[in-house]
């Protein structure tokens, strides 16, 4: 989804987000009202928002988090006052604890979100307001325009028909920036079993396996943060290379939903990736998106040179083909 502009007004004390799509303005609003759709963009990539929970009313409240890579969770709450569908949701945005208690130590906002139709399309403005300079410059030195823009560029693909859009792509590889790709692949299956296949030993050993050619004869992961993980391939037959593996620790582990953990080919002396895998579901439809971090430009080229995307899709088929067409 586009922002057509980020504006910070010192003088009124706000930041104004505006942002446009090709869909119709109900389908936008819908967006923000559902909370299994607003998580999946209400944070910028690798810090995703997860609502515990979600009364869209006047006096309502919205707690969320938002967890980073590295497991630490960022607790807020919207406190709601104004709801006009499908045009203006109205929110007091406070800093919370673990337990749902305003932090009166951090900066207190009022958010104002305005839906209208453009066109065949739609708009969204976001403007935030704060009660002193000293709150405004707080929260853009805590990174709240980039965090707003980051976040409103993932919208497009919440927008998006999953089961039209996505399914029979393939594997979709982005270059985000220097450090990170994003990786998407669509499955016409429910998420829990897309969990499963990516976390069961018997079902990741079935097509995890890369080319054909190759067999995995190592998978071992321990599931809870801080637990380390290890992977190994050998090549079969006749087939030519040599046999290699990944190993690291789990950073992130939320069930059916997020896995982040570090990765480093064994015995290599370069520093480990992180990667952020999420399970997104929609219609019967699952979209598995996968965020890669590198230590620098030059690492990510030598990976993505190696293949990665092919051998990815290839796993994947073998994926549809030996697991979830027989689960």
């Amino acid at each position: 989804m586009p922002t057509t502009s980020v504006h910070t007004d010192p003088e009124a004390l706000a930041m104004t987000l505006v942002a446009e799509s090709t869909v119709p303005v109900e389908r936008l609003w819908g967006a923000f009202a559902d909370p299994r759709q607003l998580e999946r963009f209400w944070g910028p990539p690798g810090f995703p928002a997860t609502f515990t929970s979600f009364d869209l009313r006047p006096g309502g409240r919205a707690d969320y988090r938002m967890t980073s890579p590295q497991g630490e969770r960022f607790h807020a709450v919207w406190q709601v006052t104004e709801v006009d569908e499908p045009h203006r949701i109205t929110v007091r945005d406070l800093f919370t604890d673990a337990d749902g208690t305003v932090d009166d130590s951090l900066p207190a906002g009022e958010t104002v979100l305005s839906f209208e139709a453009v066109g065949s399309g739609s708009r969204v403005t976001v403007r935030s307001s704060f009660g002193s300079t000293a709150d405004l410059e707080t929260m853009i030195d805590m990174g709240m325009v980039d965090g707003y823009e980051q976040a409103f560029g993932q919208l497009d693909t919440v927008l998006a028909d999953l089961r039209e859009d996505a399914l029979g792509t393939g594997t979709v590889t982005e270059l985000v920036d220097d450090t990170h790709v994003r990786i998407t692949r669509a499955f016409a299956a429910p998420r829990h079993l897309l969990w499963r296949a990516h976390t069961e030993p018997e079902l990741v050993r079935r097509w995890l396996l890369g080319p054909d050619g190759w067999e995995m004869t190592v998978y071992e992961n321990d599931l809870t943060p801080g637990g380390t993980f290890r992977q190994a391939w050998a090549p079969t037959g006749g087939t030519e290379g040599e046999p290699f593996g990944f190993e690291g620790e789990n950073l992130v582990v939320e069930s059916e939903r997020r896995i982040v953990s570090t990765e480093r080919m064994t015995g290599a002396p370069f520093p480990p990736n992180t990667n952020d895998l999420q399970f997104d579901e929609a219609d019967g439809v699952t979209l598995v998106t996968l965020l890669v971090t590198y230590p620098d430009r030059a690492q990510r080229d030598v990976v993505l040179a190696t293949g990665m995307t092919d051998g990815m899709e290839t796993s994947y088929q073998r994926l549809e083909r030996e697991v979830l067409s027989a689960t």
